[in-house]
């Protein structure tokens, strides 16, 4: 890992320049949800981290024009584009099963494979060190993590039948994986409807209060108007029974998070599969970001397949994710790509808080490897999309045989050295928020 060596004043004025980029009109038009944002980075440095992307792929630049084990098309693959410890959790599949495996696609983008192995393995140095696990230990984490993406690969690549190698589900997953899907399965839609919704005068709707906002009569029906539209997205498989599309209530909400803020989102409220209250739906429609990866790929064929960046985040995590939500699909809202999903009631995030023994910590990273080779190989010429019209798992397979001794340290050194950036910056963002130092707040 190499960042040109900066003072901390110099690396202050990188890190405002890169936030002007990546969050600078956000930011314009709501510094309330960045103060939010930025108090959430400033609690710790995987926090910032985690808030960051932009800053990593700055510093990464140099890489897409080449590195090991990446080539024309290893240089190509669809990639997550945020993928860290905490970006792994449950969800329910098009077939109604609970499976644990990468979430939150908002990054998703085409570029070098590698780069999302270097983003996992820093976070997990990150995790390492927060835990005051020593460097020795953190490079064996590291290590783990690289060996089960390898052999995960490999067995894809050379044709290991589905039953080899199966999908982390209740029957097959152990350890937090397995508590993390246990705790999705307790979850129910009734107690996710009791947080969002009240009845009145016998119907279901929207509860006041919580950050739900109203609207005005013409934005209520530019929604519904991009409601419609975000239907004829859906797959045919989703589409069972129309009269349960019926909407019963809209509001608006404003992302704070991490990941979200400033970004302007709608909660709509559809009724269920049958007259009973207990069954309603409730999707988001969110106004999709530019993803961090996005300003360093220079290929135009990759940025003109997407008609926006709602479309571009819905078809990536089609791609990446076997059976994804079937609420799945994108719109527009005053010419702005949209994110349309239902707000699910069994979506768990992998929790690291009591996740302490080293052991433990490598059979959950081994798992992580695994689900990250999983979801590389999935993105390819089987995937319905000719934007990576190749194995990726073959190519893969093929560029990491080339140099089987040097890959994972590859990952431990990189994952040292950015931790190490990552703790510095984190720092130096402290001390420019809270002097007062950053354009807009």
């Amino acid at each position: 890992m190499s960042v040109p060596q900066l003072n901390d004043e110099q690396r202050g004025e990188e890190i405002l320049a890169v936030f002007d980029t990546a969050f600078g009109r956000l930011l314009a038009a709501d510094p309330a949800a960045f103060r939010v944002k930025f108090r959430k980075m400033a609690a710790s440095a995987f926090a910032f981290y985690r808030g960051t992307a932009c800053l990593f792929y700055h510093d990464l630049d140099a890489e897409k024009r080449g590195g090991p084990y990446l080539d024309d098309r290893t240089s190509r693959v669809w990639i997550h584009g945020d993928l860290h410890a905490e970006n792994f959790g449950t969800y329910m599949d098009s077939n109604g099963r609970l499976v644990f495996n990468v979430n939150d696609f908002d990054e998703a983008f085409v570029g070098p494979f590698t780069w999302d192995l270097k983003r996992f393995s820093a976070s997990i140095a990150l995790v390492g060190y927060a835990k005051a696990l020593s460097d020795e230990q953190i490079t064996e984490l590291v290590t783990v993590y690289a060996a089960a993406y390898r052999e995960r690969v490999h067995a894809l690549a050379t044709g290991a039948k589905r039953d080899e190698v199966p999908p982390f589900t209740l029957d097959t997953a152990q350890g937090p994986l397995l508590d993390a899907l246990r705790d999705a399965r307790s979850l129910t839609r009734f107690a996710l409807l009791d947080s969002m919704t009240e009845i009145r005068d016998f119907e279901r709707r929207f509860a006041s209060g919580g950050g739900a906002i109203e609207l005005d009569a013409a934005t209520r029906y530019k929604v519904l108007a991009a409601f419609d539209g975000y239907l004829e997205t859906l797959p045919d498989s989703s589409l069972a029974r129309p009269d349960s599309y019926r909407v019963k209530d809209v509001v608006g909400r404003r992302g704070i998070g991490i990941g979200s803020a400033g970004l302007p989102s709608y909660n709509i409220l559809l009724e269920g599969h049958s007259d009973a209250l207990e069954n309603d739906v409730v999707i988001y429609i969110k106004q999709a970001q530019t993803p961090a990866v996005s300003r360093h790929i220079t290929d135009p064929a990759i940025a003109e397949y997407f008609q926006h960046e709602g479309h571009r985040t819905v078809i990536s995590q089609r791609a990446l994710q076997a059976h994804a939500d079937p609420w799945l699909g994108w719109t527009e809202l005053d010419g702005t790509g949209q994110l349309v999903a239902e707000v699910s009631p069994y979506a768990v995030d992998l929790d690291w808080g009591d996740i302490d023994d080293p052991e433990e910590i490598a059979a959950v990273v081994a798992d992580l490897g695994r689900a990250t080779a999983t979801m590389h190989a999935a993105a390819d010429d089987q995937s319905g999309e000719s934007l990576v019209p190749f194995s990726t798992e073959r190519a893969i397979d093929a560029a990491l045989a080339a140099d089987e001794e040097g890959f994972a340290p590859l990952l431990v050194d990189f994952a040292h050295g950015y931790g190490a950036r990552a703790r510095a910056d984190h720092q130096i963002f402290l001390d420019l928020f809270r002097n007062g130092r950053i354009p807009g707040l």
